[in-house]
């Protein structure tokens, strides 16, 4: 009986610090989401570790190392205007499923990308973004991310 109930003080106190680094850990897909919403490049690009990976629904699909982040800018810019895009929004519902281990961690997010599209709004429900992250000296930061339409 002993055991038990020290084992749950255990879990009881170590229930915060669980929460706290998956809270921690999430904080730059937020950041990112945010500075994209708020086509504020510079805050988004910070959320990135120095060798990130892309993918996403539009060519070339796949972007990785130093320049990912700035080279995917640029592509989502040009798709965005031979497809008539303006107005890009991702809206991330509530978390799925975080796991952290160490100084990694791997979260999933329900999405919406809501946009004009030759004025007309448009919303793409129901599509997914994945994120792997990595604590670094500075911080978590997103090592790699995919959007997956629905």
């Amino acid at each position: 009986m002993r055991f038990l109930s020290m084992l749950a003080a255990a879990l009881i106190i170590s229930a915060p610090a669980v929460a706290s680094e998956k809270t921690d850990a999430a904080a730059p897909v937020h950041q990112f989401i945010d500075g994209m919403n708020k086509n504020d490049m510079k805050s988004a690009a910070t959320a990135y570790a120095p060798d990130a990976s892309i993918i996403d629904e539009f060519p070339p699909h796949y972007w990785h190392g130093a320049n990912a982040f700035g080279d995917w800018g640029k592509d989502f810019g040009t798709d965005s205007q031979k497809n008539g895009i303006t107005d890009p929004m991702v809206t991330l519902g509530k978390v799925r499923h975080i796991d952290v281990t160490g100084d990694h961690a791997y979260a999933i997010y329900p999405a919406t990308y809501s946009y004009k599209q030759h004025g007309k709004p448009v919303h793409e429900r129901g599509a997914t973004m994945t994120f792997a992250l990595e604590k670094l000296a500075d911080g978590w930061k997103i090592a790699a991310w995919s959007w997956t339409r629905p």
